[in-house]
């Protein structure tokens, strides 16, 4: 799909993957509708953004998702492409998963995510088609100790999307899956039951095994080359 002129709602958007996503859609002459939590880094990024607005969405809210998707309605009129970026980790071993902590990530990593696409979808009908692009993990296509819970929602909104993808073909409705891999964001010592030392500890295993680390800037890159080549799985 183009992204010039295209209307364009990234979650997640004020800070790593997510920020990283919207300024290469800004730059590429798209007008970026930006969805987080954190007003004041998302006012500051809109307004190095041409033609971008700022609202905010709490995505494990129905409330918020629905006015970010009206919200975007009312501006630009349409909806060509929703990115939804917007998630957490969660550390733990299976047999000690925090059952509400865990509803707390499906909230976020999956019922968010399907919920906002569920408003847009009608939208994107009306205009002839669009595309949806959810930002999944590695860690759902492998089997890391203490990652069960968070990969388990990633495997969640992998079928969701890829099923999707097969219903919305009729309508010219695009629905894809990126998989990112350890990227360089503050996404480790945000997710449930880590701290920022332990965050940091995983890393350096990571590193000592020679796994690569990406930046933001390099997943959006890769993320744009998805949107144009509309395909239905990539990863770094």
């Amino acid at each position: 799909m183009e992204i010039k002129n295209k209307v364009v709602v990234v979650t997640g958007a004020s800070d790593g993957i997510g920020e990283a996503i919207a300024k290469k859609l800004a730059h590429a002459g798209a007008k970026v509708v930006l969805a987080a939590r954190s007003d004041e880094k998302l006012a500051a990024l809109a307004s190095e953004l041409p033609g971008s607005i700022a609202v905010h969405t709490d995505m494990t809210q129905q409330a918020d998702i629905q006015n970010l998707i009206e919200r975007a309605m009312e501006v630009d009129g349409r909806i060509d492409i929703l990115i939804n970026n917007a998630g957490q980790g969660m550390y733990s071993p299976m047999e000690q998963i925090d059952i509400d902590k865990y509803k707390h990530i499906m909230n976020l990593n999956v019922y968010g995510p399907l919920y906002a696409m569920q408003l847009a979808i009608p939208h994107m009908r009306k205009e002839g088609g669009g595309m949806i692009l959810n930002i999944s993990s590695r860690v759902s296509k492998n089997y890391y100790p203490n990652l069960s819970a968070y990969a388990s929602t990633k495997y969640a909104l992998n079928a969701i999307s890829l099923t999707g993808r097969e219903e919305l073909k009729k309508d010219n409705i695009i629905v894809s899956v990126f998989h990112p891999k350890m990227t360089a964001t503050s996404f480790g010592k945000n997710s449930v039951n880590v701290d920022a030392a332990t965050a940091s500890q995983y890393a350096e295993q990571a590193r000592a095994r020679g796994m690569e680390v990406d930046t933001p800037e390099q997943v959006a890159d890769k993320v744009l080359e998805q949107i144009a080549s509309e395909e239905p799985e990539a990863s770094m």
